[in-house]
């Protein structure tokens, strides 16, 4: 909130923003001047205080949103929010990272499951587009150093499998959709001068519903705003015009 954030949203005019890793209340954080803006601001933050939550904010009207995904074991983190419009389901998800020594690595496979399993529910009523911090590098293009990290959180091949599974079941990784060229990263270690130096790794995503790929004009990396030890990725998305409907 102090690092640029309001800049990027003068600037570029998102329609929808979703933010991961809050790690706040709603009460906790000042964004009257978010709402000036004409944003509607979802929160779905985790029953332990400064820890983990999510966010969306939106000037589109909404149908209907969601907390969580109906599991009490993955719920109490606040991880997901699920916001509807007509043409779409909007899932943003900060997936659980599986800590040093993969000491929650078993927890994470059960999540992968359990949110595929969701996800697939909603992609069977209308397209989801699934975003946010996966915590997880999918093909050894995604990070500057595969070999060294191969057992290491963020790159075994049980989170790996997860995304391919998502792959299996019908999501297209968007921004590779676009763009199949190495050294595209969204997240950079603040220790070593990692992100001068571009040593990094792609953890943030767009997957969207295949039957919804051609509507998606373009996908980008926006690597160049700071503020924060990720940076911003972005979809656009063409809808039908329904004014003469």
């Amino acid at each position: 909130m102090n690092k640029g954030l309001r800049d990027y949203l003068e600037s570029e005019q998102p329609e929808i923003v979703c933010l991961q890793e809050t790690k706040a209340r709603p009460e906790q954080v000042d964004t009257q001047w978010a709402e000036s803006l004409g944003y509607e601001l979802l929160w779905n933050s985790a029953d332990k205080a400064g820890y983990s939550g999510t966010s969306v904010w939106t000037r589109r009207p909404m149908k209907k949103h969601t907390l969580g995904i109906g599991a009490e074991e993955h719920d109490r983190e606040g991880r997901v929010i699920t916001a509807t419009w007509d043409d779409f389901h909007l899932v943003n998800v900060y997936t659980p990272n599986s800590q040093r020594g993969l000491a929650r690595l078993d927890y994470r496979c059960r999540w992968d499951a359990d949110f595929l399993a969701y996800v697939q529910r909603l992609n069977r009523r209308k397209p989801v587009l699934l975003c946010g911090d996966l915590n997880c590098a999918h093909q050894e293009i995604d990070l500057a150093n595969p070999k060294a990290n191969r057992k290491n959180a963020g790159f075994t091949d049980q989170e790996r499998s997860g995304l391919n599974l998502m792959a299996e079941a019908g999501f297209v990784d968007s921004f590779r959709h676009f763009d199949d060229s190495p050294g595209q990263y969204t997240w950079w270690t603040y220790r070593s001068n990692a992100r001068a130096r571009n040593i990094g790794w792609r953890l943030d995503y767009f997957w969207v519903s295949k039957r919804f790929m051609p509507q998606v004009v373009g996908a980008r990396i926006r690597n160049e705003i700071l503020g924060s030890d990720h940076c911003p990725v972005e979809i656009d998305v063409q809808l039908p015009d329904r004014r003469s409907s």
